[in-house]
This record gives structure tokens, sequence and C-alpha cells, in this order.
């Protein structure tokens, strides 16, 4: 806290005493105690400066910001030229909504105390909350020139750049500071999410112990800490117990509770699910970020509850940043921007991977905005080789990636990640392409009003939605997915070798398990009673999931030796052993979606049930492009009983075995020139509009 100066001029009915006093006990904190005795010094003389000064600060200290600003504006005016006062104000503004104002007092502070570092430092700190990091770092600098030893200079200067793309430099600046202070959280909490990004998993957990053996319950590293062990040393129970512990101590932690039930969904761990579900509900309806939409999807059903929980999660992580207006529309090809983060061996490829090869090269020049890790295999290269131009941007900033867009004039380019896998919506934030869509990583809403475009179909997207959705609406004719046509074939194996028995009727869902749905499960499991000959054929991809599965099945009366799990596989493996099964069980409120086409594609016929949102609609929209559309039910009852038909019917369930296996290629979804033409159609007229000036509007491209 800085405080106010000149407590001891002459003041009537000891003002002065009061006020000193207040200050000892505000800085005891004991607020209330500080707030009756700054109030009586009011009282007494409402024009005693440092009373007016302290009072505002301790509004602000309290979270009252807009209680505060009288008093800062009241003390302001008694000594307008106080730096001191002025650096205050600009806080409250700040703190208020008054960013730009906030900017200009702190350029009045930096003039009148250009040897303050405090004072770089926060103009530095403001610069960084609006995006402008170059701007920050530079004033981050000077502070650190006049105090090297300046704690939060270097570790707001470690932040801002590791925004511009410098994590090398910036865990330099993070180490400093725990040379100075080797218990200094925020600096070990930094530093790990520095590691991740430079691929040392192992670092990046010990500094989280650390930070976490100083202060046990730091929030931030509690939840970074539970992100490592689950992505890179798959304790996915380590996971749990670190988010639960986050959850009991901080409930309205920001994204909390919706990563912690994501982490029981993929451990089958139901117990609270219902009530987690509903708080998280309520959360989204009172505009509370309680959940990341990527995790939402597999727990809402509500087009106008996903819509929500996006636009909370954008306006928060990734506002407008750019007012820039479309420039005019170029000469010649299409420059067509594609941006990923998944350029590898991964689901959005294997079904993207032939889009970019058919594309129309007289029409389209096709350039490649790459996010991705370097995983050198087979399909990474085969996708970088599709595009005319490759530029990588994982080390750059978004400002830069921006940049490096802009400066290639793309007229198109497309969002293949949203908020999945490694996004860079703060590329598309600052608005490098006139024209951007989102299209096929992200199944829904990404909430923000610099995206123009959403490609979708008349399944996942129905008519009369479309307020669901801040991007325009293009519908395609058949299905929105692309799917690539030189995926392999499957090749002929036996259920031996999976475990299976050729005498079981086999069901099979291969989603990966957090997809897995209760309800669904208990449905799944009447299916096996029903079906005395049958197993469940279901992924296992942690430690957790078969012993809580093999628990549910057992109290629902099912021998738990009637699940089969099989582990993860490459493409092609996975592609032959899908063709062992009988019947692929689809999910709700979030269907299979690249899952579901490999299991068509491999001749294994699927049942799903449509959902109400984009995500538990997609496998409709699959069935409806292999012309099986019989096998979309309206509700779950018709699912089961569809279900239970086909396991007990066997010709008719070889006839679509026979439909999806006899030349492929002639069905709409695997036709991967057809969609491709379909795609362009949809890229040309959103450039018709934009080449007459016209705003983005929802349209459909004919059949």
């Amino acid at each position: 806290m800085r405080c106010a100066q000149g407590l001891g001029v002459h003041s009537p009915n000891g003002v002065a005493e009061w006020t000193r006093e207040a200050l000892a006990l505000h800085q005891a904190g004991r607020l209330a105690a500080a707030e009756s005795l700054y109030a009586k010094a009011l009282a007494a003389d409402r024009n005693f400066y440092p009373a007016l000064h302290l009072m505002g600060l301790m509004r602000l200290h309290q979270g009252r910001a807009f209680e505060a600003l009288p008093y800062i504006e009241r003390a302001l005016a008694l000594r307008p030229g106080t730096p001191e006062t002025l650096g205050n104000y600009a806080i409250v503004l700040d703190a208020v909504g008054r960013t730009a104002e906030a900017l200009a007092t702190l350029e009045r502070v930096v003039k009148l105390t250009p040897d303050d570092r405090g004072a770089w430092s926060n103009r530095g700190a403001l610069f960084s909350k609006l995006h402008r990091h170059e701007e920050a770092l530079a004033d981050f600098d000077r502070a650190i020139a006049l105090d090297p030893a300046c704690v939060e200079a270097l570790m707001n200067r470690g932040e801002a750049r590791l925004a511009l793309g410098r994590p090398e430099e910036a865990l330099a600046d993070y180490d400093r500071v725990l040379r100075a202070k080797s218990d200094h959280v925020r600096a070990l909490v930094c530093r790990g999410t520095v590691l991740r990004m430079l691929g040392d998993a192992d670092q990046e957990l010990q500094s989280y112990d650390r930070a976490l053996a100083i202060q046990p319950d730091t929030p931030e590293a509690l939840i970074n800490r539970a992100y490592c062990r689950w992505t890179y040393k798959s304790d996915l129970a380590g996971a749990i117990d670190d988010l639960q512990r986050v959850v009991a101590r901080r409930p309205d932690y920001p994204g909390a509770r919706g990563d912690l039930l994501l982490m029981k969904m993929h451990a089958a761990d139901w117990p609270d699910m219902a009530r987690e579900r509903a708080v998280l509900d309520e959360g989204v309806r009172a505009g509370r970020r309680v959940v990341q939409p990527y995790v939402y999807q597999a727990l809402s059903s509500s087009p106008a509850d996903l819509s929500a929980c996006a636009r909370i999660y954008a306006r928060h992580n990734y506002p407008s940043l750019s007012s820039a207006r479309r420039r005019g529309r170029r000469q010649g090809r299409v420059r067509l921007g594609y941006l990923s983060g998944e350029f590898r061996a991964q689901a959005t490829m294997h079904l993207a991977a032939g889009l970019f090869e058919h594309h129309d090269r007289a029409c389209f020049e096709l350039i490649g905005f790459d996010n991705s890790l370097e995983d050198r295999s087979p399909m990474r290269r085969r996708v970088l080789g599709a595009f005319d131009e490759l530029v990588p941007i994982q080390g750059l900033s978004d400002g830069e990636a921006a940049r490096q867009v802009a400066a290639r004039e793309i007229d198109i380019l497309v969002n293949l990640s949203g908020y999945m896998g490694t996004p860079r919506m703060g590329v598309f934030a600052r608005l490098p392409a006139p024209l951007q869509v989102n299209y096929l990583g992200f199944p829904g809403t990404l909430g923000v009003d610099y995206m123009d475009y959403i490609l979708a179909d008349g399944e996942v997207i129905p008519r009369g939605e479309e307020q669901f959705y801040s991007e325009k609406v293009v519908w395609l004719p058949d299905s929105y997915q692309i799917n690539d046509a030189k995926r392999p074939r499957p090749a002929p194996i036996t259920r031996a070798a999976h475990g299976l028995k050729e005498t079981d009727f086999v069901f099979c869902h291969f989603n990966h398990s957090y997809k897995i749905a209760p309800e669904m499960f208990a449905l799944w499991l009447k299916l096996l009673r029903n079906v005395p000959a049958s197993v469940l054929w279901l992924l296992e991809n942690n430690a957790l999931i078969a012993a809580n599965l093999r628990r549910e099945a057992a109290q629902a009366g099912v021998d738990p030796a009637r699940l089969v799990f099989a582990p993860l596989m490459d493409i092609n493996a996975h592609l032959s052993r899908l063709a062992l099964g009988d019947l692929f069980l689809d999910s709700l409120p979030y269907n299979a979606h690249t899952t579901a086409s490999d299991a068509l594609w491999a001749g294994l016929p699927l049942v799903t049930c449509r959902g109400q949102a984009f995500a538990g609609r997609v496998a409709a929209s699959l069935l409806r492009a292999v012309g099986l559309p019989e096998l979309v039910a309206r509700n779950l009852d018709e699912y089961q009983a569809l279900a239970l038909e086909l396991a007990t019917d066997p010709v008719r369930l070889r006839s679509y075995r026979e439909h999806l296996t006899r030349d492929p290629l002639r069905l709409p979804l695997f036709d991967t020139a057809r969609t491709t033409r379909q795609i362009e159609a949809a890229y040309g007229g959103m450039m018709a509009r934009w080449a007459k000036d016209s705003a983005p509007e929802s349209f459909e491209v004919p059949g």
C-alpha cells in the first residue's frame, strides 16, 4: 500500500490523529474499524486529503472500485499534481473499466516521475492488459533498469515475453525472481507454464510441487499440476485429487468445477454428476465462468446454454482486439488460410487432409498457419505438402502470428481448432483477415463477433437455431464433415486377436470415456441383458475406466466380464478392428464425430439418437450422408428399441454392412472431392458478399 503524505499537517478536532489511527487499523486488516475512523475524520473535515486518499484506497482493496472513485477524485482535486494519487487514480480507473483514461493518467505519472520504477511497471502492466505487449516490455525494461531487483517488474516482464512468444526469455526472468526469492509462488507457477510450452513435463511438475509445498492450496498450481499429471503422466487419479482440492477450497474458481467433472467423466466416476451438471448449468445461466466451452460440450444439450458458455469464456479470454475495417477485394486467386494446431496425426487431420489436396488451385491459393507439435508422422508430412506455403506460428505471439496472416493478404482465414487442442483464438481476435470462418475443430459457436461464418449442415444446425450462433451459418447440402477417401481400408484380422469370441454379438463404443454419460451406459447395459450372447467393446484410455465401468455393470446385474476393453491404437490398426464389431452404439449429449466416420468407413453400422445441440447431431448428419437416416432415433426409447431390433436381425444388419462396404466412395460422406466443391462454393458465397461490401449473412449452398 502506498501511504498518503501530509498526515502531520494542522487540522481541527484531531482529524490527523484519527486518520493516522485509521491507517494503522487499515494496514492491520481491521477494515471495519478503519472505515469508521476515516469516516469520522472526513465528517470533521471533508477536504482532508490524506483521509480521502486512504479511504479510496481501502475501498479499492475491498474490491469496491466504484465507491473508491469519488474519494480518489476529491483527493486529486485537492492535489492535482501528486504522482502517488495519480497512480492510484489510474488503478481505480482501470478497475471501473475506464482503461483509456487510466493509461492517459499513467502517461502523466511517468513524465512527472521518470525515475520511479513503480510508475513504469504499472504502465507496463496496463499495456499488457490491453495486449500491447511490445510497449509493455519496453516499460518493464525501464523499470528493471532503474531497479534490477524489482520482483514485480521481472514477473510482469516474464509474462509479456511469454505473450510475445519468447518462452526462454520469460523463463530467465522467472528464474531471476526465484534466485532472489526462492519461495515466490507465482514465479514457480509461471515457470511451470513456460516449461510446459518448452516440452519439459518433469521440470514443470517439479515447479508446481515446489509452489504447493510453500502454499498448499494455490489454485493455479493445483489446476496446472492436474493438467500435467493427466496429459503427460497419465495420472488421472492425481489430477482428480488436485482439482478436488481446488473446488473444496475455492468452489467459485473459474473453470475448476467443470475441469473436475471432466476428469471424473474420463474415469466414469459418476456419483456427483447430476448435481454437478446442475451447478454448472446454473452458473452458466448466471453468467459465471464455471466451465470451459469444450468441457461443456460433453455435459449440455442446450444450444442456448452452450452459446452462453462460449460467450462468457470468450469475453474474458479472447476479447476482440481490433476495430479494423475490411480491406478491399484483391485480384487473383482467393488466398485461403487454414490455421490449426493439429497438422499432425490427429483426428481432425484424418478428416481434413483430403480437403487441402482437393482444393482447386486454379481458384484457390492455400496457405497453412501451423501451430502444431512436430510428431514426424506420415500424416504431418502429407498435410504440410498440400499447402502452397506453410507458415510456422508455434513460437510467435498472437500479434506476430496475426501480422503474418495480414502480410499475406489472406482473404479467408479458417479456424480449424476453435477451443479444442491448441487454440489460437487471439490471432483471430486481431482480425488479420477480412473473412474468418469457424470449421470442423469445434462443434459449436465460438461466441465472438470476429468470426464471420460457421460451416454446418441442416442436421447439426437446423434452420431456426441461428440465434444460438455468433457466426452466420452456411449450410452445406450433405454433411458438413469432410472425410478423407485416402484413409486405409480395414485389413482382415480375427476377433480372437482382440479378445472377442466369434459367437458373441459385439456392441461397441470407441469414443473417449468422457463422452460416456451414465444415462447412456445404463441403456447399454439393458441391451446386454436383452441380448444374452453379447458383449460391449470399449476403449480403455486410462487406468480407472475399466474398474469403474465394471463396477457399474455388476451393480446393474450384468457380468463385468461382458465388458471388453481395447487399448489405444494407430489409425490403421483401429480401422481394422472396428470392422470386427457388429453395431456401434453412439453417445449423448456428445456424439461420436471422427470415430463415427471411422466406424462407417470400416463398414460398421451405427445407431444414434439425434441430440439437441451441434455436438449431439453429428452422427445423424453422417448417417444421412451415407444414406442410412433410418438409423437415427428421435429419443432414447426409440434408440434402445432400434439397437435391440438390429442386434436380433442379422439379415438387416448385414444389409447395412454391405451398403457401407460396397464402393464407399459412391456415398456423399466419403466423396472428398464432392464435399470440397461444396466448401469452395461456400467460400465463394462469402467472397461474393464481401466483394459487394455486404455484411456476412447466413445462406445455403445448393446441392
